[in-house]
């Protein structure tokens, strides 16, 4: 597994059928037995959005970003169609049904997609892993959590409502993407070590020596009575002839002892191992879409009418809202202190951290996945302005005048620069990095000396060794008793901050 380092994946984006990254695509799927799906899309009202972005992990830390807007759709669905069919390739994915629900839709003038065969679910490897039981509950935890829980590390999903039709995509854009598909193989890792440990997959490990096991192309097709498993072993060789030789449909016919299986004409597959053939029969799944699943739900809910003044009334109050105007809430001339306070929603808590560091007081919310009447009540309550990325959020009902701004910038470092430019706050230098970056709190006024933070860290957090006679000065936050010292790391921050907002100029 790779911990969750993206420099340890190789990124592959592909934008063209006839490029080294697509013929690197189609080598890997003829070697590997398990794939990690994705996708990513821009979202769209009142219909399906168009996949921007498919992503494919391969085996070897692979993992390959198909541009969707770049790539020809009519040369991409057959090797598509067969990869999510193939059986000698199980698919993982994270609740990728409504992924396919997409997909189909996209490749709709091309036939779309209606099955996944076989599949496993992420949310249920997680389920076995936990409680041993494979229905999931109602209530599935993120796959950013499953990864912390699982895994050891945490997923970053601050790109995940980016723009993904823009082009071209960003290098952030593809790591996410990549992270996001490949953690799917490190966690059914995890999943086939632990069942295989614990003895639900007991393997037969009799060596085979079948008399025909040596038996040539002509023999192994016209011999009936060949063991099965001499026939997988084989299998591959004896395709890549086939495939070699003839063109024809009746060659792509392979026969086992259970009868002919249809294989893959874009790729030569590898057949599963013994360990995955029993995970698949044990634990596999499909996805199959009806035909209800390929058209959009209305949104309207039964018996509300919506007028046609309601609707224009609230359009406007998106398009007011997307920007800044009016007076923020900590302005002396609606009874503010004239310090700019914040509160940055989930989407956006990487942003906080960064507008700590510049000394301005930035909050999230009191839960992780707080409801947005909360999150409003929250602002209003201590008088704050909400940052977010959620267009929805704009439109809310509770939402009072100049209480919203909606970030528009994809970084942080442009994040922070557009909202310092939106609400025209001043950045002062002797002000970086006087809040605690890991709850927003400020310091005590006088520092504390080497033996009062060694006493004070004391079961609550590690000083290392190294500070103790450097003489520094030590300050703590007064709300989560945070230490902070000015070491190298402090240093690099302050002159990061004073580079980002152009402090120097």
């Amino acid at each position: 597994m790779d911990g969750g380092d993206p420099a340890k994946l190789k990124v592959h984006l592909v934008t063209r059928t006839d490029s080294p990254e697509f013929a690197l695509l189609s080598s890997a799927l003829s070697r590997t037995s398990v794939v990690g799906l994705d996708a990513e899309w821009k979202p769209v009202r009142r219909s399906f959005p168009r996949v921007a972005v498919l992503q494919i992990a391969c085996g070897d830390s692979a993992v390959f970003v198909l541009d969707l807007l770049s790539l020809p759709l009519s040369s991409l669905w057959d090797p598509l169609r067969e990869l999510l069919l193939s059986p000698d390739i199980l698919k993982l994915g994270f609740g990728f049904k409504q992924d396919l629900v997409y997909l189909s839709s996209t490749f709709a003038s091309h036939g779309g997609f209606d099955k996944v065969e076989p599949y496993l679910d992420i949310k249920s490897v997680y389920n076995h892993l936990q409680h041993n039981k494979k229905h999931v509950p109602k209530q599935s935890k993120s796959l950013s959590t499953i990864c912390t829980e699982v895994l050891g590390f945490s997923l970053s999903k601050e790109l995940q409502c980016s723009d993904w039709s823009y082009r071209p995509l960003t290098e952030e854009q593809i790591t996410y993407a990549a992270m996001d598909a490949h953690c799917l193989l490190d966690i059914f890792e995890v999943f086939q070590t632990k069942f295989v440990k614990k003895g639900d997959l007991i393997l037969e490990t009799t060596v085979l020596s079948y008399p025909n096991a040596g038996l040539g192309l002509k023999e192994l097709f016209r011999n009936h009575d060949t063991s099965d498993k001499v026939l997988r072993a084989q299998f591959c060789e004896a395709l890549a002839i086939v495939q070699a030789t003839t063109c024809s449909d009746a060659a792509q016919m392979i026969p086992l002892a259970g009868g002919m299986i249809q294989k893959s004409s874009c790729w030569v597959t590898v057949p599963m191992d013994e360990v995955l053939l029993k995970v698949v029969k044990k634990y596999g799944d499909r996805i199959l879409l009806k035909e209800s699943d390929r058209k959009p739900k209305s949104s309207k809910k039964k018996g509300k009418k919506h007028s046609l003044f309601n609707g224009i009334s609230q359009e406007k109050h998106f398009e007011k809202s997307d920007g800044w105007q009016g007076t923020p809430p900590w302005d002396p001339l609606v009874g503010g202190n004239g310090y700019p306070k914040f509160l940055c929603d989930v989407m956006v808590e990487g942003l906080a951290k960064h507008l700590r560091c510049v000394g301005i007081d930035a909050a999230v919310p009191y839960s992780k996945k707080p409801e947005p009447r909360m999150l409003i009540e929250q602002a209003q309550k201590e008088k704050r302005v909400i940052l977010t990325w959620d267009a929805k959020l704009l439109r809310h009902d509770y939402l009072t005048q100049n209480q919203i701004y909606r970030v528009k910038s994809l970084l942080k470092n442009e994040q922070l620069l557009e909202v310092i430019e939106a609400f025209q706050i001043k950045i002062n230098e002797d002000k970086l990095m006087s809040r605690c970056t890991k709850c927003n709190g400020t310091f005590i006024q006088k520092p504390l000396t080497t033996e009062e933070a060694i006493e004070a860290a004391k079961g609550f957090q590690r000083i290392p060794n190294c500070l103790f006679n450097k003489n520094l000065e030590f300050w703590q936050c007064m709300d989560c008793h945070q230490l902070y010292w000015e070491g190298t790391q402090y240093h690099n921050a302050v002159q990061k901050f004073i580079d980002i907002c152009k402090l120097s100029d």
